[in-house]
């Protein structure tokens, strides 16, 4: 039987599911510059899924059991195609990107450092009812791995923050996860909690992937863990880690009230609140690499820009 939380978010994994093997789902550009779905797999190869009649994720998410939809098909006699034949993209179609805050207490400790004026509202939020929650970015606008992200040019002070995201589709239904990375303008979001979507909102400032994943239930995933590392002239100059336990709030909250009065016809991806936080003397650099891992869904990997 299908899994309801008492706040009436529905998901989709059946309790068989859980012992089943996760499918990492992908969009790609081929050599003729087609954009397709495919499987992703350890090697990095693509089975391409156009066979099989899939054309987006989007219509995967949509069904009523999109892992066992795809599940249906993935033992088919699907074409293999070469990781680098392909320019594997975000896993975002047309979803809209929010973002929850707030949400481990290393982030609240952090969000708190910015600023002294700020710092009461991040403490109350943090133990409140309602969480943060935002906008963050049109599906357009998000970076896949490989791609790059940006630093503003008039901030001083500019962090990646490593996030897990919750794929919703247009009935509310929690259906996947993926790897976020919500750049962020510390000091410009710690002058005033007025000019967070500045800190948070610009071009590149968000990117997603490599891939969605479908089948782990939300107590497999919170036993994985999200690290990051970041690479400037070929050294570590950060490393972090956490685990996803860390998250206070149960994912059917988050998605309860990102639901709350809205609508998402294309479904929508929800950034879930960072637990790594580089120290308050660091901030990004031009050409840095950004390498974002969760245990359970793989690498992404990401240079920097001035925007």
């Amino acid at each position: 039987m299908p899994l309801f939380s008492s706040d009436g978010i529905h998901f989709l994994y059946n309790l068989e599911h859980q012992n089943m093997n996760a499918i990492k789902l992908c969009r790609f550009k081929d050599t003729e510059g087609n954009v397709s779905t495919g499987i992703l797999q350890e090697d990095g190869s693509i089975r391409d899924l156009r066979p099989a009649g899939i054309q987006s994720i989007t219509e995967i998410l949509e069904q009523d059991a999109p892992f066992s939809a795809v599940a249906a098909v993935a033992e088919s006699d699907l074409p293999i195609l070469a990781a680098d034949s392909v320019e594997l993209l975000t896993p975002v179609e047309s979803q809209e990107i929010w973002a929850a805050g707030v949400t481990y207490q290393r982030s609240k400790t952090a969000r708190m450092e910015e600023s002294d004026f700020s710092a009461s509202a991040y403490d109350l939020v943090y133990d409140a009812v309602r969480p943060e929650i935002f906008f963050k970015s049109m599906p357009e606008k998000v970076v896949g791995s490989a791609g790059s992200v940006g630093i503003r040019k008039d901030g001083k002070w500019n962090v990646p923050e490593p996030e897990l995201v919750l794929v919703v589709n247009s009935k509310h239904h929690l259906v996947g996860y993926s790897i976020g990375n919500d750049m962020s303008s510390r000091d410009i979001e710690g002058e005033n909690l007025l000019y967070l979507p500045q800190a948070k909102v610009y071009s590149k400032s968000c990117a997603i992937g490599p891939c969605l994943v479908l089948g782990p239930s939300e107590e497999a995933v919170r036993a994985w863990d999200i690290s990051i590392k970041i690479v400037r002239s070929g050294q570590a100059v950060f490393s972090g880690s956490t685990d996803i336990s860390q998250i206070k709030r149960s994912f059917s909250e988050l998605i309860a009230f990102l639901c709350r009065s809205q609508d998402f016809p294309n479904g929508a991806m929800l950034l879930t609140g960072t637990g790594v936080v580089p120290p308050d003397e660091f901030t990004l650099a031009v050409g840095d690499e950004v390498r974002i891992a969760i245990s359970g869904i793989g690498t992404l990997q990401n240079n920097v820009i001035l925007v």
